[in-house]
């Protein structure tokens, strides 16, 4: 009987998992092209994926022959096929909670004029899963997929808001409490924050990711009481207090209904 894979966290805060098979290989070169973001050459992919050449260049070629990988360019660089959007549309379909959040989104770019997005866990970082951009000139959204460190957001605190302090200094690693300002928020004070969100319902964050950008954020929770996503606005750092207060209420109350009608 195989043992189950052995998950591992890498330098850079993404999981690992000890290799069994070649279907973990397979599945090492999806994450590499999402870490990378940009199609790549068969050698690149092995560099980052820290694997020899041939055995890349095998699974590669199968990805290929499945359209789950496609070939963009006369130099062999690869990306996703269109497989990847048909597995997409058919997890959309069948999720009832995204496909609410969906509506949920477009209802509130439209009616306020904001971006907002749906953000959940993706290992130990915070992904954007879905995002609408609101009406207005200002618009700093973070792309969707992309990890970014749990520190630098008002989801963060709220996604591990089930966790004991020792349980979050284990799962975040430390070099994410190096804000892109260069300043180091200690563990600490961003423990306490999660704390203060769990109270809360709700949390806000301005100038982290970005020194023009404010972040609300309220949770979508499943019965367990535990947030398995957020609704978030960002918004201008300078907006108005009770613009802000709008904006942090109609979060609170589309993430209730969220939690209410999903789970």
């Amino acid at each position: 009987m195989r043992k189950p894979a052995k998950v591992t966290h890498s330098t850079d805060g993404r999981i690992q998992v000890e290799r069994q098979n070649g279907i973990d290989r397979a599945v090492e070169v999806l994450e590499a092209l999402l870490y990378l973001r940009r199609p790549c050459k068969i050698g690149e992919l092995a560099t980052q994926m820290k694997a020899p050449r041939s055995t890349v260049y095998a699974i590669v070629n199968r990805l290929l022959l499945a359209d789950i990988l496609e070939n963009v360019d006369q130099d062999g660089r690869v990306y996703f096929g269109k497989a990847i959007h048909l597995y997409g549309q058919a997890y959309v379909a069948a999720n009832p909670l995204h496909h609410r959040c969906r509506e949920v989104l477009e209802r509130l770019a439209r009616d306020h004029g904001a971006t907002v997005q749906l953000c959940a866990l993706r290992g130990n970082k915070y992904v954007v899963v879905d995002t609408r951009d609101g009406s207005g000139l200002f618009r700093i959204t973070t792309d969707v997929g992309m990890e970014v460190p749990l520190p630098w957001t008002a989801s963060g605190r709220i996604l591990l808001d089930h966790m004991s302090p020792d349980a979050i200094r284990a799962f975040v690693p430390p070099e994410d409490y190096q804000l892109p300002s260069g300043q180091v928020l200690p563990a600490d004070t961003f423990i306490a924050e999660v704390a203060r969100a769990r109270q809360e319902g709700k949390y806000v964050t301005t100038a982290l990711s970005d020194r023009f950008a404010s972040c609300l954020a309220a949770p979508i929770r499943n019965r367990d009481g535990v947030a398995v996503a957020t609704l978030c606005f960002v918004i201008p750092a300078d907006s108005p207090d009770d613009r802000q207060a709008l904006l942090l209420d109609e979060l609170v109350r589309a993430a209730l209904a969220l939690s209410e009608t999903s789970f």
